[in-house]
């Protein structure tokens, strides 16, 4: 059957279409990124070796905690430590809170293997206690081969350049900007994304910032930053930071 046109019919389709035309306008102009603003735990590296810390060092101790209990317990920890209600402790701001944070976070651990939290914090905190994930290395050399500029944003109390170099990603990143040494937290607002923007000569136009955490990533567009979230990824698995370059080519194919 044959479609009839009406003037209200055609008027409709001509709106569509005129939409349509102003849509894709607005996304061939869209600013290209030229920086990556990248959060580091759990979006480049995992802490996926801790249960099985827990578990030899609790055996070597002698208070024991089995596999399922400590994975059980270690990712309950993890879990918490993302609520809004932990992060608004400020555990990043100073190495004593951080530690202090986290041993009351591992309690339960503790509570099966005295000393096991303070052992567990030393690992975490070194780079023994972070893997990169699979895609982290090569992905983040694709960045540089593309010429883009990128700074780790973090909200943490310890040194991650010694992580960085022990992993062999150090030399694609052109600034770390860590809360503890500038006393600013992603969650407080736009201050410590504008000092990693101001570390690597960057605009917030230009720019996107790459995380895991609604309640603290997701501020970057508290300073302007596009920004984008990545699910949680299993242990082992790719972390999905592909998705950052086809979007990086993408913006710029439209350029």
């Amino acid at each position: 059957s044959s479609t009839r046109w009406t003037p209200a019919s055609r008027r409709k389709w001509r709106d569509c279409a005129s939409t349509k035309r102003r849509w894709d306008t607005n996304v061939i102009s869209a600013p290209t990124i030229d920086t990556l603003l990248l959060d580091f735990g759990h979006t480049l590296c995992d802490t996926a070796s801790s249960p099985s810390f827990v578990v030899a060092w609790s055996a070597l101790h002698g208070r024991p905690i089995s596999d399922s209990d400590a994975r059980q317990l270690w990712e309950a920890a993890r879990v918490a430590s993302r609520s809004a209600e932990e992060v608004a402790k400020g555990r990043d701001r100073t190495a004593e809170l951080h530690r202090r944070c986290w041993v009351d976070l591992w309690a339960p651990l503790n509570a099966l293997s005295p000393g096991v939290a303070d052992a567990l914090y030393e690992h975490e905190t070194g780079p023994q206690g972070w893997v990169p994930f699979v895609d982290t290395v090569e992905f983040l050399a694709e960045v540089k081969a593309r010429g883009l500029k990128v700074a780790i944003i973090s909200d943490v109390a310890f040194d991650l350049r010694v992580i960085a170099e022990a992993h062999g990603f150090a030399q694609f990143v052109d600034a770390f900007v860590l809360s503890y040494e500038h006393d600013a937290l992603k969650a407080d607002g736009p201050a410590l994304f504008d000092v990693a923007l101001a570390a690597v000569g960057a605009s917030a136009a230009t720019s996107l910032m790459v995380g895991d955490n609604y309640v603290n990533d997701g501020l970057g567009i508290t300073a302007g930053l596009r920004t984008l979230l990545l699910p949680h990824a299993p242990t082992g698995s790719p972390r999905g930071l592909a998705t950052v370059l086809a979007l990086v080519d993408g913006l710029r194919s439209h350029s």
